[in-house]
C-alpha cells in the first residue's frame, strides 16, 4: 500500500502537471491566433523546454529578430542537438544577413543528416555571398537527396537561364515541371530560357501559359509582345503592347513596341506617331520639384527666387494653372508696376478656362482693382 507521504507527493505532482498543461494550452492557443506578446508571457510562466522554443518563435513572428536570436541561442545552449531550433535559428540569421553565423549552423546540421533543406540553405548562403558556383554544388546535393526538391531545382534552373545555358536550364526546369506542371516560376524560367536563346516561337506558348494562370504582369506582357513581334505575329504583338500603354509607369515600353511593330509593317505614319509618343513619355519633367523649391524660397522670404522657380515649374507643365497662379501672386507681391501685374492676371484668365472658382474670382477681383489703380494713376 502507498504511504500517506507518497500519496500527497503524487497528488501535488498531478496538480503541478495539470497547471503546466493548462498554461501550455493557453499559450499555444494565443500563439495560434497571432497574439504573440500574450503567448510569450504565458510561455514564460510555464518555463518548459518546449515553452523556451515557442518564445523564440513568437519573437520571430513579432519581427523582434534580435530577441528571437538570443532566445534560440539560449535554447541551444541547453540542448545543442535540438535540430529544429538550430534550423530555425539558421534561417533567421540568413534572413537578417548574418551569413557567417548562418553558415556555421547549417554546416553543423548538414554533417550528420541527409536533409535537402540544409544543403539548400547552405547554397543560398553561398549565393548571397557572391559564390554561385559553390552554391550550385549544394543545390545539386539537395536534388540528389530529394529529386523533387523544387527550391533547389528552381535555383539551378534560374542560374543557367541567367547564364544563357539553355540546355542545362531546361534539364532542371523540366524536372521541376514534371512534379508541378503549373508552377508559374518554373514556366517563367522555361519561357526565358527560349527567349534568351532567340527561340521566340518556342517562348510564346509558355508566356501565354503564364497569362492563363493569372500572371497578368507588365514583365510578361512586354516579353510576350516582343516574342510575337519576332515571330511575325503583329496583331498579337500590338494587343500586348496596348496593355502596356494602359499600365501606369509602363506606357513608354508600350509606345516603343507599337512603333517597332508598325515600322515592321511599313506603316510609317503610325510608326512615327507611336515613336513620338514614346519620346514624349520618356521626357523627364521636374515641375513638382521646381514648385517645391519655389514654396521653400517663398517661405524664406526670397520672393524673386520664388518667382523664378514657379515660372520654371509652369514652363515644365503649361497645362497646370496653379503654377502660373503662384507666379501671378508673387509678381503682384514683389513688383510695384500695376501694368505688369495686370498682364499676368489677364494671361491667367485668358489661357486657362478650367480655373477653380475661388482662383478665378480672386484673379477677376485683382484685375478690377489693378485697372482702377491704373486709371487713377493715369488721371
Amino acid at each position: 500500500m502507498l504511504r500517506i507521504g507518497q500519496i500527497i507527493f503524487i497528488g501535488i505532482w498531478c496538480l503541478v502537471s495539470s497547471a503546466q498543461s493548462s498554461n501550455t494550452g493557453k499559450a499555444d492557443s494565443l500563439y495560434a491566433v497571432g497574439s504573440f506578446s500574450a503567448a510569450i508571457n504565458a510561455y514564460v510562466k510555464e518555463g518548459s523546454e518546449k515553452a523556451q522554443l515557442q518564445i523564440a518563435r513568437a519573437y520571430n513572428a513579432l519581427g523582434n529578430y534580435d530577441k528571437a536570436i538570443v532566445q534560440y541561442q539560449e535554447v541551444l545552449s541547453k540542448k545543442p542537438m535540438l535540430a529544429i531550433a538550430r534550423f530555425e535559428l539558421g534561417k533567421l540569421l540568413l534572413k537578417t544577413k548574418k551569413l557567417g553565423a548562418a553558415y556555421e549552423h547549417f554546416t553543423f546540421l548538414a554533417e550528420d543528416a541527409d536533409n535537402p533543406e540544409y544543403h539548400y540553405y547552405l547554397g543560398r548562403i553561398k549565393q548571397l555571398s557572391g559564390d554561385p558556383v559553390a552554391a550550385n554544388v549544394d543545390f545539386r546535393k539537395a536534388v540528389k537527396i530529394d529529386s523533387t526538391h523544387l527550391k533547389s531545382i528552381f535555383a539551378l534552373g534560374k542560374f543557367f537561364v541567367a547564364a544563357k545555358q539553355k540546355d542545362s536550364a531546361l534539364y532542371y526546369i523540366d524536372r521541376g515541371l514534371l512534379f508541378y506542371e503549373n508552377d508559374v516560376s518554373m514556366i517563367n524560367l522555361k519561357a526565358l530560357a527560349f527567349f534568351n536563346n532567340g527561340q521566340y516561337d518556342k517562348a510564346v506558348p509558355y508566356f501565354e501559359r503564364l497569362l492563363e494562370l493569372g500572371e497578368e504582369k507588365p514583365f510578361v506582357h512586354n516579353k510576350l509582345a516582343f516574342a510575337y513581334l519576332r515571330d511575325w505575329q503583329f496583331e498579337k504583338a500590338k494587343k500586348m503592347y496596348h496593355r502596356l500603354v494602359n499600365t501606369p509607369n509602363h506606357e513608354a515600353q508600350g509606345y516603343s513596341g507599337l512603333g517597332d511593330v508598325f515600322l515592321k509593317e511599313k506603316e510609317l505614319d503610325s510608326a512615327q506617331f507611336y515613336i513620338e509618343k514614346y519620346i514624349k513619355a520618356l521626357t523627364v519633367s521636374f515641375e513638382m520639384e521646381y514648385a517645391d523649391l519655389g514654396r521653400i524660397a517663398r517661405l524664406r522670404g526670397n520672393t524673386k527666387k520664388a518667382i523664378e522657380l514657379y515660372t520654371k515649374a509652369w514652363e515644365e507643365n503649361k497645362q497646370n494653372p496653379m503654377f502660373y497662379y503662384q507666379v501671378c501672386t508673387l509678381v503682384d507681391e514683389y513688383y510695384n508696376d500695376p501694368q505688369m501685374k495686370l498682364r499676368y492676371y489677364q494671361k491667367l484668365l485668358t489661357d486657362f478656362d478650367n480655373l477653380m472658382p475661388f482662383i478665378k474670382e480672386r484673379a477677376q477681383k485683382r484685375v478690377k482693382e489693378l485697372k482702377e489703380e491704373i486709371h487713377f494713376t493715369t488721371d
